[in-house]
């Protein structure tokens, strides 16, 4: 399984799942969108349909180039006239409703840094009996619920670690167990931190030739800023002190010797700081999962029971979140999920409400639509205001089950709603074929690089085309709305576009670099 030379056939489904980790949003590839982006991106063949272009037309080599360059940086869903069709005639594997749930909830974090510095979003319905606007309704504000979205992250991070070395135990292949597990832990730095050092480089690039300091005034006046004024990345005097203060920020970044909030969070983009945490989450995994390989099912779960109380009574929230993934992951492994053809996996009883992959189509229409009402009240519970639950209706009286020692109050039910609409989206067909459609796919490949490319767009281009929206339609009352509303319909697809050329031309190769030097690296056999 060396390079990309992997036919789709080759791979199996916990294979092809354990590779969605090595993208992230901080892992945000699945085996889907790594053949996308080696199949559908280089079948597209950038460079010799350029060249054939330009033989045709006896154009320049300078020419030449520049139409290779116009060429890839075109958004990937126009590269082929029969895209629409290829998307609709593709079969997904089945654990593909991940890819597209990380990638929604990589638009929605997006959307909630767009926002929140225009508007109070995180403050809930009807708080202290004002606020009673429609889009801070629960469910509604899943829209741009940031903290609900990373909770979701991490339940499908730890999913996806975990999947091939838990089948690999469960079937007693030892040996590759421990090749996939050496592999996972060798390629995790270079696959969580490469493009993001890449991305903040470029961050530095734009700030030596200006273009942050056409913004930076904009970016702290309180007349268009209504609410949060993120940081502005800084200008130094010279290249070389912005050179050394980049490498400083990129060693705190690489923050694996402390769990203070937000530690590890670099001013050339604020909104990083889950990496770090997604890298040491990871490989508390993995140690885990090294540790329990052996036991048998039951003792694995109790040992995982243990530890998951453990974390959760010191605060560590988003390690717990890793851990209900591998539970998830295992549950699925069990049931034979992933396998609908096969037998049982196990002689494990089901959970109620489940039934097995061979039952009666009656019987699991009515199991899908029991886990899709059930996946409701979590949705209610990710709702939890960002603000906290005090003075909000419904959310005053759960508040009072929060415990003490829980700092952030506001993250305990988006905790535990994240998880469970996990586990009810693993059961239930609708939400699979909704995360499953072509747009939310799309999204789901992109998401690492959505995540990577949206502060750096912001503060740059989107805040120039706000200034110049707001300056037209001014800044008070509806008109301030108006404004936001229509710098979104440029802002909102450029970021797109970004990503969507951030992934083919960083997030893509990375994902290749890593797997040649680990190859290159490793001791053959």
């Amino acid at each position: 399984m060396n390079g990309y030379a992997v036919s789709r056939t080759s791979l199996s489904h916990e294979e092809k799942l354990s590779l969605i980790d090595d993208r992230s949003l901080s892992d945000v590839e699945s085996e889907s969108a790594r053949i996308d982006l080696e199949g559908r991106f280089s079948n597209i063949q950038w460079a010799a349909s350029a060249k054939t272009y330009c033989n045709g037309l006896r154009l320049s080599s300078w020419s030449s180039t520049i139409l290779r360059i116009g060429v890839f940086l075109l958004p990937s869903f126009f590269q082929h006239r029969c895209a629409r069709d290829r998307f609709r005639t593709e079969k997904l594997h089945p654990t593909a409703y991940l890819d597209g749930m990380r990638g929604l909830a990589a638009l929605f974090v997006f959307f909630c840094h767009y926002f929140y510095t225009a508007f109070r979003i995180s403050e809930g319905w009807g708080r202290d009996g004002v606020n009673h606007e429609i889009w801070r309704l629960p469910f509604v504000r899943l829209l741009y619920s940031g903290p609900s979205m990373v909770c979701i992250f991490f339940v499908v991070s730890g999913y996806a670690l975990s999947l091939k070395p838990l089948k690999q135990a469960r079937n007693r292949s030892f040996d590759g167990f421990s090749q996939t597990m050496t592999s996972f832990i060798f390629r995790r730095f270079f696959r969580l931190y490469l493009p993001p050092f890449i991305s903040t480089f470029g961050v530095l690039i734009l700030l030596r030739l200006g273009i942050y300091e056409m913004t930076r005034d904009f970016a702290s006046d309180r007349k268009y800023m209504h609410n949060v004024i993120e940081h502005h990345p800084v200008l130094k005097e010279t290249l070389q002190e912005q050179l050394w203060h980049w490498m400083k920020e990129m060693y705190d970044f690489v923050h694996i010797w402390g769990w203070e909030k937000f530690g590890g969070a670099t001013g050339y983009d604020v909104h990083l700081w889950t990496i770090p945490v997604e890298f040491r989450c990871s490989m508390m995994l993995f140690l885990v999962m090294l540790g329990t390989a052996r036991l048998r099912t039951g003792i694995r779960f109790l040992c995982l029971g243990v530890l998951m109380w453990f974390v959760l009574r010191s605060d560590r929230w988003e390690m717990l979140l890793f851990f209900w993934g591998m539970v998830i992951a295992e549950l699925d492994l069990i049931r034979g999920a992933h396998e609908p053809n096969a037998p049982q996996l196990s002689p494990t009883p089901l959970l109620p409400l489940e039934k097995a992959p061979d039952a009666a189509p009656a019987k699991r229409k009515s199991s899908n639509y029991l886990w899709t009402a059930l996946s409701i009240p979590a949705l209610y519970l990710m709702s939890e205001p960002d603000a906290g639950p005090s003075g909000v209706p419904g959310w005053n009286y759960l508040e009072t089950f929060i415990p003490e020692w829980f700092s952030d109050k506001y993250r305990y039910y988006q905790m535990i709603g994240s998880i469970v609409f996990v586990f009810c989206a693993a059961r239930s067909t609708s939400w699979q074929r909704a995360f499953n459609a072509p747009a939310v796919q799309y999204f789901g490949r992109i998401s690492y690089a959505l995540y990577l490319m949206h502060g750096p767009v912001m503060h740059t281009v989107g805040f120039a085309v706000e200034r110049r929206v707001w300056e037209r339609t001014g800044t008070e009352g509806c008109a301030y709305n108006w404004g936001m509303a229509l710098a979104s319909a440029v802002n909102i697809p450029l970021v797109v576009w970004a990503a969507d050329v951030f992934c083919r031309a960083v997030d893509a190769p990375t994902v290749r670099f890593t797997k040649w030097l680990e190859a290159k690296l490793s001791i053959q056999e």
